[in-house]
């Protein structure tokens, strides 16, 4: 029998918001909007959690629906949990942050984040990490936490 990644017991966060940034569940509903965010960041996003992968060069719009089905799928399994960053007004996507159980022994988890690379100015992919950092250490029921591609002491993006 698989392990729960968590317990049943555990209340999701159903958001989080700052004075400039909100996260809820990403849905098949932000598919315009995340599209949008993504395709507009690929350069920066591509490589950006440590892998050789080329997301998302060749992303279409279906694959994205696809794609975010799948997300808000395993959120309601509770198997994974992705949020979308958006304004306070809900008019634009920021970014996302992906919460998976960790392929190993040492972390429990594993939170993948990126910002809309036309925010990264004003240093919003920053801010998100450490908001999410203090959320995951105070919200969630996890202890040891890996962030792919980000140095975990000052949240710098590892080359």
């Amino acid at each position: 029998m698989a392990r729960l990644f968590v317990a049943e017991s555990f209340e999701i966060p159903e958001s989080l918001e700052t004075d400039s940034f909100r996260l809820r569940m990403l849905t098949v509903h932000d598919v315009i909007k995340d599209y949008d965010a993504v395709m507009t960041s690929a350069e920066h996003l591509t490589g950006l959690f440590g892998t050789t992968s080329k997301w998302p060069a060749g992303l279409t719009l279906e694959q994205n629906l696809i794609d975010l089905g799948w997300h808000q799928k395993e959120f309601q399994k509770r198997s994974s949990f992705a949020y979308t960053v958006v304004s306070l007004d809900e008019s634009k996507c920021l970014g996302c942050v992906y919460i998976y159980p960790s392929d190993s022994d040492v972390f429990e988890a594993q939170v993948r984040l990126w910002a809309r690379f036309s925010e990264a100015g004003n240093g919003l992919e920053l801010r998100l990490f450490e908001t999410v950092r203090k959320w995951i250490a105070d919200q969630w029921p996890f202890t040891v936490v890996a962030y792919p591609g980000r140095d975990q002491f000052s949240g710098r993006r590892l080359i």
